[in-house]
């Protein structure tokens, strides 16, 4: 479990502070939100008052702190975790393995896909598999592509031997996309996620656009054109998270749908669906 934030090299005390600073926020601000007073703000920092379980929850959720940073702030604490991290194979993510599941086969014929936090892919529908062939062969792209690791989709969407290859509109898509993900990576103030990012990134090249992330709002769609065997494909994507999770893995999980944005396109990939 990384942090942009070195937690294995300071105490509860400097965390706590580099969690506020990173997240611009005052002492009173911080208050203000946590429903405390600065004073036990500023006590907590000085380690004149030592904080309870509870404090350190109440705090981490004031800072938006995803839940695998909230871990590892309870911890700087000298707490327990609270939240859980299981893989979707297991018995206790059944349901949640069970409604994702639903979700894809639904969205059939059009593409579905799960990824993780650092955009590794989990679950596909047979739509996904299908524009992902339309490239060629899946297996050869993987490998040609990776490093024998994870199947990683932000990876297969930006390497030049990737799916980069076929999206005619990269120009306009690219710069959407990499300042996605640098909006992820700071938002989560996860250092492994930074650092695999700022990878694939750099496999991009220089785009316009993308290096101030703070000011111009992310689009809620993100459009796409493909060509590849001689078919071309306009769609726009959507991602969608799950809201209110307890859980760190079904926090992590946004299923990114594919829509038609034309009546050709749609009739495409109904026609892969009745072969």
């Amino acid at each position: 479990m990384q942090s942009v934030i070195h937690s294995g090299d300071m105490g509860f005390c400097d965390y706590f502070r580099s969690w506020r600073q990173y997240r611009k926020l005052s002492q009173l601000e911080l208050a203000l939100e946590a429903g405390v007073s600065q004073r036990h703000v500023s006590w907590l920092e000085t380690g004149r008052s030592n904080p309870s379980r509870e404090m350190v929850i109440r705090l981490s959720e004031a800072m938006d702190m995803p839940l695998r940073e909230r871990n590892v702030f309870l911890q700087a604490a000298g707490f327990a975790n609270l939240y859980t991290e299981n893989s979707l194979d297991e018995p206790a993510m059944q349901a949640v393995y069970e409604a994702i599941r639903r979700v894809l086969d639904h969205h059939d014929p059009m593409p579905a896909v799960v990824v993780d936090r650092l955009w590794n892919v989990r679950m596909t529908n047979s739509g996904a598999d299908l524009m992902f062939s339309l490239a060629g062969d899946s297996e050869e792209i993987w490998n040609s592509i990776g490093d024998g690791g994870e199947r990683n989709l932000a990876l297969l969407t930006v390497h030049p031997q990737g799916l980069r290859r076929f999206i005619s509109n990269w120009e306009e898509a690219a710069p959407e996309f990499i300042r996605r993900l640098k909006r992820e990576a700071l938002a989560s103030g996860d250092r492994e996620m930074k650092e695999k990012f700022a990878d694939i990134i750099e496999l991009a090249g220089p785009l316009p656009g993308t290096s101030d992330v703070s000011k111009a709002p992310l689009l809620p769609v993100l459009p796409l054109e493909v060509s590849a065997n001689g078919l071309k494909l306009s769609l726009f994507s959507v991602i969608t998270t799950f809201g209110t999770p307890q859980d760190i893995t079904t926090e992590e999980l946004r299923i990114e749908a594919f829509y038609p944005n034309d009546a050709a396109t749609e009739e495409i990939f109904k026609g892969f669906a009745q072969t």
